[in-house]
Formats: C-alpha cells, sequence, structure tokens
C-alpha cells in the first residue's frame, strides 16, 4: 500500500514511531499493508514479564483515529487482561477510545498500566495486572487468590518465552537478534 493511499495522521505517527521509537517498544508497519504494525515489546523491569519480548499485532481500521486500533499479543502470555487468543482487555482499546489518542500512547499504555493505572498502555499492562477486570477468568482467580503464586506461574511459562533479545543501547530492542526459545501452550 502506498504512503499516498494513507491518511496523513498516519503518515506523521508512523514517521514518528519510526524516528523516536518509545523505550522498550519496537513498531514498524508491514511493506505490505501500512495499516499493519509488528510490534515487539520488552517487559517492564521489576515486573513478573521482566526479560521477557512480546511480540504483538497493531492493525489501524479504516476508520481510525475515530475508532481504536485492534491490538493482539502473538506471544503467549499468563495474564488475567489477556486471553489465550492474545486479545487485551484494556480501556483505552474499548470505551475510553479518544481520537486525541496516537499509535504511540496505545504502546505505551501496555507498559505503564503496569507500572502507574492514570497512563494504560501496553507495557504498562504487562506491569500492572488487573484481575478485576479479566479477560481470563481462571487468571483472574488465580491472581486474587495467591498472587505470588500466580506470579511465579507467569514467570515459568512467561520467562522462556524469548529472553535472549539484544538492545541498542538506548532500550530499544533489535528485533533481528530476537530469539524464541520456547512458548507456552496450555
Amino acid at each position: 500500500m502506498a504512503n499516498s493511499n494513507l491518511p496523513r495522521r498516519i503518515i506523521k505517527e508512523t514517521q514518528r514511531l519510526l524516528s523516536e521509537p518509545a523505550p522498550g517498544i519496537s513498531a514498524s508497519p508491514s511493506e505490505e499493508n501500512m495499516r499493519y504494525f509488528n510490534v515487539m515489546v520488552l517487559g517492564p523491569s521489576q515486573s513478573p514479564y521482566e526479560g521477557g519480548v512480546f511480540k504483538l499485532e497493531l492493525f489501524l481500521p479504516e476508520e481510525y483515529p475515530m475508532a481504536a486500533p485492534k491490538v493482539r499479543f502473538l506471544t503467549k502470555i499468563y495474564h488475567p487482561n489477556i486471553d489465550k487468543l492474545g486479545r487485551i482487555c484494556l480501556d483505552i482499546l474499548k470505551d475510553k477510545w479518544s481520537p486525541a489518542l496516537q499509535i504511540r500512547t496505545v504502546l505505551l499504555s501496555f507498559l505503564i498500566l503496569l507500572i502507574c493505572r492514570l497512563y494504560k498502555s501496553i507495557q504498562a499492562l504487562l506491569s500492572a495486572p488487573n484481575p478485576d477486570d479479566p479477560l481470563s477468568e481462571n487468571i483472574a482467580k488465580h491472581w486474587k487468590s495467591n498472587e505470588a503464586e500466580a506470579v511465579e506461574t507467569g514467570n515459568l511459562k512467561n520467562g522462556p518465552v524469548c529472553t535472549q533479545a539484544a538492545h541498542d543501547g538506548m532500550g530499544r530492542v533489535k528485533t533481528s537478534h530476537i530469539h524464541p526459545i520456547n512458548i507456552y501452550i496450555s
């Protein structure tokens, strides 16, 4: 898809993502469809997902920015707000979406939700699981009944997924150096 077919906003957001990548996140558009992004997110430090590298897909529907992007985890993950298909329960992807938000905001939200409930994003979601708004009822129940055990289960199931990530010295992942080791299968 040629850039001239895309709305100017998507072109500008894509250029910004490529020129000013968010720390711990690598996002690049597909050559075949510039509305489809391949995303890699580093698990936030001091979280159950630290050391993990998670692959996601992000798609901008024709209605974007009036409609939220479609995002899902491709890497299997043990998390109460992410189901076995990788679908994500995050308010800014549902009823709290606003056209003022951008692709970068969504990606950062996955990190920040895990660190600070005020800023919800992809890396945020990994830092602060919310078992009170689950997509996976079984994992949420486990998280509520024994958080330490759930965190350990998450470490065991998520840890080996992809721990050999190379960095470029600026907090960005060199996606060509990511080596999948094992995948959690439930």
